[in-house]
């Protein structure tokens, strides 16, 4: 896990021009790919689970977006890879 775990909040936009807040939890690289995970930055966790977002860094025109990743199998295999990273992390800082 990198030292700027969480913390950076950003805006992103859907494609019905809705803009949302979120914190950037984590970053990684994966088969070539870079992936990015977040959580909604106004979250209340009451029960103490969170469900982060995950994208896909695209380059369009020479510029990074953010996309959906539309496979569930790579879906899947992203999602392990931030929960094992998140779960080390946890486990480096009790």
């Amino acid at each position: 896990m990198s030292d700027e775990f969480g913390g950076d909040i950003i805006t992103l936009t859907d494609e019905d021009g809705q803009s949302y807040e979120f914190e950037h939890v984590d970053t990684l690289e994966h088969n070539e790919e870079t992936y990015m995970a977040f959580i909604p930055a106004d979250i209340d966790d009451e029960d103490g689970e969170v469900d982060f977002i995950i994208l896909r860094v695209a380059e369009n025109d020479g510029e990074d977006d953010l996309v959906t990743v539309e496979d569930d199998a790579e879906l899947e295999e992203v999602y392990a890879l931030f929960m094992k990273r998140i779960e080390e992390y946890e486990e480096e800082t009790v």
